[in-house]
């Protein structure tokens, strides 16, 4: 099992970055696949970047070439640094986990808000 809290949200204007952390609890971090999703106010939660446990990514191509997902296992920590933001990427952020044998993201933390103002 995993415990996931995020940290580092909060509101910036457009053009700004952020830096979202997740501390992850458990000696077995480093094995898990990584994900941030977020959720748009009044729209349906998206996924928004992945990293393997061998630190292969993948992002939405909504934020390729903006956002960048990191992961330190000496200190359980999965980072998103978010360059270049835009109103449209207002949403409160999901740090998750799942086991790589598995599909779906079994663990969640509680969510940080992000806010762009144009």
């Amino acid at each position: 099992q995993v415990q996931l809290v995020e940290s580092g949200g909060g509101l910036v204007q457009a053009g700004g970055s952020l830096r979202l952390s997740c501390a992850a609890s458990g000696r077995t971090f480093s094995m898990y696949t990584m994900a941030w999703f977020r959720q748009p106010p009044g729209k349906q939660r998206e996924l928004v970047a992945t990293i393997s446990s061998l630190g292969r990514t993948n992002y939405a191509d909504s934020v390729k070439g903006r956002f960048t997902i990191s992961r330190d296992n000496a200190k359980n920590v999965l980072y998103l640094q978010m360059n270049s933001l835009k109103p449209e990427d207002t949403g409160v952020y999901y740090c998750t986990a799942r086991n790589s044998w598995d599909t779906d993201y079994g663990y969640w933390g509680q969510g940080t808000q992000v806010t762009v103002s144009s």
